[in-house]
This record gives C-alpha cells, structure tokens and sequence, in this order.
C-alpha cells in the first residue's frame, strides 16, 4: 500500500520559513517523479513544484514561487522536501506531494499523479 505522509505545516508570519517534509512508502521511490501541489480555500489545486527521479533531481517550479521554493529528495530516506522561504498570505493553502509514475518528461498536471498524501496546511499571516 502506496502512503505519502506530509508534515511541517503550520503558521508562519509574512517573509518567515517553513519547510515541508513528504515520507513515502510502499512504492520504488526512486522511480517516481515527485510533486508539490497546493489548493488555497476556494481554488483548483494548482502546482507548485516538481523534482524528477534521475540522478541529479532536475527541479521544475511554477513561475509565482520560482526563487522563493525549493525543492530536494533523499532516495535513501524516501523523502522529499519543500524549503519555502519569504512566505507571502497568498501562499496560504493545503500542501500535498504526490507521485507520477510517467518515464518521460516531468509533469504540472495534478491529474497526471498516481498517488497523493493527506496535505498539510500552510498559513501565512499578514
């Protein structure tokens, strides 16, 4: 059973730090690319980021968090990590990874993703 575990979320004040943590199991992790989604309240889920399974972890990020997030993996943890700096309100959302399974290129749609985690919330106060 394929489980992807979020955790770091939380508060943080406009132009502060968080970093989010995905634990996953039950699947190759080092086959999969992985992603960032986040869904604000009332909004699509949108990406935010990607890094892909190669060696090296080609990074991909959406134009409104390029510069500001980061994302790595540890294969030998099975883990990725989102580093989100100079967190702005706007950044408010649920937080999800997810895994794609595709052998191509690496993808910016959600539908596209096998499996996703529970999310964790992110809140950015002005």
């Amino acid at each position: 059973q394929v489980q992807l575990v979020e955790s770091g979320g939380g508060l943080v004040q406009a132009g502060g730090s968080l970093r989010l943590s995905c634990a996953a199991s039950g699947l190759a992790f080092s086959n999969y690319h992985m992603g960032w989604f986040r869904q604000g309240l009332g909004n699509e889920r949108e990406f935010v980021g990607a890094i892909s399974r190669w060696s090296g972890g080609t990074t991909y990020y959406a134009d409104s968090v390029k510069g500001r997030f980061t994302i790595s993996r540890d294969n030998a943890k099975n883990t990725i990590y989102l580093q989100m700096n100079t967190l702005k309100p706007e950044d408010t959302a649920v937080y999800y990874c997810a895994a794609d399974s595709a052998t191509g290129h690496v993808r910016r749609t959600r539908n596209e993703y096998d499996y996703w985690g529970q999310g964790t919330q992110v809140t950015v106060s002005s």
